[in-house]
C-alpha cells in the first residue's frame, strides 16, 4: 500500500511492538505528530517538559522493562537536547531508539532554520545512527535501528528523518518484529571446561557481576551458578537487585563506596569471575593492584571490554547467561567453609551506620521507603550522595527495580527516568525517585509531566542544602575549601510542588517522613517529600580514586 513517510513511521513503530513513546513536537516533525494523533488509541505518546526529560524517560522505560525505549524530537535544539540522554543510555548499555526530525533534504547544509548535523554530534555516543534520505528507505532503516539497539551489547541508535521524507509517499509492506542478531560466541566446549576447572580448584573464589546479567535468563543462570559453586558474590552499581538483598551469598556493592567486606574479598581472592562487567574506574580504582592475588576469568558479550581496564587471565566472549548455563554442568558442588568463616569475620567488623531519633539519617529514610513501598517497588535515583546511599541501603529483591545513571553519572536523570519507569510498570506499582537538592534542581520541571499524565512517582529529596558529594571530596581532599558547593538556594519545595499541582511535604524527623510517605503512597498521586539532612553527612565507606583497600575511609 502507498503511504506517506509519516504513516510508515507509525506503522513500523506498531509492528515493532512499541506501545509507549516520549517526545516533544516541533516544525520538522509535525507530519509525524499528525499521524501519532490518529494512532493514539494504539500508541501512547507522553510529552515531557524538555527533550532531555523525554530521553531519560525512554531510558527509564527500557531499564524497567528490557524493551527498547523510544524518543522523538524535532530538529535543531530539539535534537541537541537529547544528547545527554543518549549518552547516558550509551554508557549504561540501554536499548533505545531516538528519532529526530530535520529540515527537508534540499535545505540540508544551508544553515537552515533549526538545522543541525545531529548524526555527527551523536556518532560517538550511539551504536549506530542513520539519516533517511528517501522515503523508500524509511521502514527498513527503522527496523534496522530496533535490531541494532537490542543486538549484542545493547545501546542507543539514532534515526534522523528530514521533513520531506515524512510527507513523500512510498510502498509499505508490513513485517514482523525484528529479532536481535545472535552474538557470535568466541568459546568452545574445551574453553568452558577449562574455565570451570579454574573455578573448581579455587579455595577463595568470588564472583563479581555487572549490568550484563540484567536479563531474566542472566539472573537465573547467575543464581544457579553462584549457589552450586558456593561463590560469595559482589556487584557493581548497575547490577543492584540482580541477586536478592536477603541472599546470604550477596556481599553487596563493590568499589569506591562498596563495603569493606566486598573489597576485602576481591583483594584476598584466589579466583575472581567477572561477569557482564567492564572493571570501571569506580570498581577497579587501582588497576595495578585490583584482585592482585587472583586468577581473573572474564565473561562478557563485548570483546572490546576483555582486558581493556584490567589484565585478565582467561576470557569467554558471548552472552553471559548462555556461558554460565553451558559451564554449570562442569561446575562441582562446593562448600568453602574456611573462606566463608573469614568473610563472616570481615562482615562483623564492617562499617555499619548509626541510627538517630533526633535527626533524619539517609539509611533510615531508605529503610522506611523499602518497608512501606514493598518488594515490587521500582527505585530510581539521580546522581550524588543519595545515589550511593540508595545503592548501599535499598533492600533490593527485584531485578530491574533499581534504575540509576552509572557510567555517565547524569545529575537530573532521575525524574524523567522515573516517569518512564512508571509509564512502563503501571500506576499500581510504586515508583520511588531518590534525589538530592542539587540533582533535583536540574530537571524538576518534569513535575508538570507527572501531573499531566497522572504518573504517581514519589520523589524523596535528600536536602542537605549543598552539593553533598562534591562537598565530601572537598572536606576530605581539599582542606575544606568549599568552592561553589553551597548554592544558597531558598527553594520552598512544598510551595513549588503546589505550584506544579502536586502535593509537597517537608520532614525533619523520621516520624514525619513515615507519615508523609504513607500518605503519598496511599494517594496514588505524584508527590515530593523533602527530607532535611545534615550537610556533612558522608557516604561511607570510601576508597579514594586510585586507592586500594588499605586506603579505605571508614569514619
Amino acid at each position: 500500500m502507498m503511504l506517506t513517510g509519516a504513516q510508515i513511521f507509525v506503522k513500523v513503530l506498531l509492528e515493532q511492538g512499541v506501545d509507549t513513546m516520549f517526545g516533544y513536537p516541533g516544525g520538522a516533525v509535525l507530519n509525524l505528530y499528525d499521524e501519532l494523533y490518529k494512532a493514539q488509541d494504539q500508541l501512547t505518546h507522553i510529552m515531557t517538559a524538555h527533550e532531555q526529560g523525554a530521553a531519560h524517560a525512554a531510558d527509564g522505560y527500557a531499564r524497567a522493562t528490557g524493551k527498547t525505549g523510544v524518543v522523538l524530537a524535532t530538529s535543531g535544539p530539539g535534537a541537541t537536547n537529547l544528547v545527554t540522554g543518549i549518552a547516558t543510555a550509551y554508557m549504561d548499555s540501554v536499548p533505545m531508539v531516538a528519532f529526530t526530525g530535520n529540515v527537508s533534504t534540499n535545505l540540508i547544509g544551508r544553515d537552515s532554520f533549526q538545522e543541525v548535523y545531529i548524526t555527527g554530534i551523536t556518532m560517538p555516543i550511539t551504536k549506530h545512527n542513520f539519516v533517511v534520505r528517501r522515503v523508500e528507505d524509511l521502514a527498513d532503516t527503522m527496523r534496522e535501528a530496533f535490531r541494532i539497539a537490542q543486538s549484542g551489547r545493547k545501546g542507543p541508535v539514532l534515526v534522523d528523518i528530514p521533513k520531506d521524507v515524512t510527507s513523500d509517499r512510498a510502498e509499505y509492506t508490513p513485517a514482523a518484529p525484528v529479532v536481535p542478531t545472535p552474538v557470535k560466541a568466541r568459546y568452545d566446549l574445551l574453553a568452558i571446561k577449562q574455565a570451570a576447572e579454574i573455578i573448581n580448584r579455587a579455595k577463595r573464589p568470588v564472583i563479581y557481576y555487572g549490568g550484563g546479567v540484567h536479563s531474566d535468563e542472566g539472573r537465573t543462570a547467575l543464581n544457579e551458578f553462584i549457589h552450586k559453586a558456593d561463590l560469595p558474590a559482589t556487584h557493581t552499581l548497575m547490577a543492584a537487585g540482580v541477586l536478592s538483598y536477603g541472599d546470604p551469598m550477596n556481599l553487596g556493592l563493590l568499589g569506591m563506596h562498596g563495603s569493606f567486606t566486598s573489597n576485602k574479598v576481591v583483594d584476598e581472592a584466589d579466583v575472581v569471575i567477572a561477569v557482564g562487567t567492564r572493571f570501571s574506574d569506580r570498581v577497579a580504582l587501582n588497576t595495578k593492584t585490583f584482585a592482585h592475588n587472583a586468577t581473573i576469568v572474564q565473561i562478557d558479550i563485548d570483546p572490546a571490554e576483555v582486558g581493556k581496564n584490567v589484565a585478565v587471565n582467561y576470557s569467554l566472549v558471548g552472552d553471559a547467561s548462555e556461558i554460565l548455563t553451558a559451564m554449570l554442568p562442569h561446575i562441582q558442588p562446593a562448600h568453602h567453609t574456611e573462606w566463608w568463616d573469614q568473610i563472616h569475620h570481615w562482615q562483623a567488623i564492617d562499617y555499619h551506620p548509626t541510627n538517630h531519633n533526633d535527626r533524619l539519617m539517609p539509611h533510615q529514610i531508605i529503610g522506611t521507603c523499602c518497608e512501606l513501598a514493598g518488594p515490587d517497588a521500582v527505585y530510581v535515583t539521580d546522581v550524588g550522595q543519595h545515589q550511593m546511599w540508595a545503592a548501599q541501603y535499598i533492600r533490593h529483591v527485584k531485578n530491574r527495580g533499581f534504575l540509576t545513571s552509572g557510567g555517565l553519572g547524569t545529575m537530573g536523570f532521575g525524574y524523567g527516568a522515573a516517569l518512564g519507569a512508571q509509564a512502563a510498570v503501571g500506576r499500581d506499582t510504586p515508583v520511588v525517585m531518590m534525589t538530592g537538592d542539587g540533582s533535583f534542581h536540574m530537571n524538576l520541571n518534569e513535575a508538570c509531566t507527572a501531573v499531566s499524565y497522572d504518573l504517581p512517582v514519589i520523589t524523596v529529596i535528600f536536602n542537605n542544602q549543598v552539593l553533598g558529594m562534591v562537598r565530601q571530596w572537598q572536606t576530605t581532599f581539599y582542606g575544606k575549601r568549599y568552592s561553589s558547593t553551597d548554592p544558597h538556594r531558598a527553594t520552598d519545595y512544598v510551595k513549588l510542588a503546589e505550584g506544579f499541582g502536586l502535593k509537597g511535604y517537608h520532614c525533619e524527623t523520621l516520624t514525619e517522613f513515615r507519615a508523609a510517605f504513607e500518605e503519598a503512597l496511599a494517594s496514588k498521586k505524584p508527590a515530593w517529600i523533602e527530607c532535611r539532612i545534615a550537610k556533612d553527612e558522608k557516604v561511607l565507606p570510601m576508597i579514594p580514586a586510585g586507592g586500594t583497600i588499605e586506603d579505605m575511609i571508614m569514619s
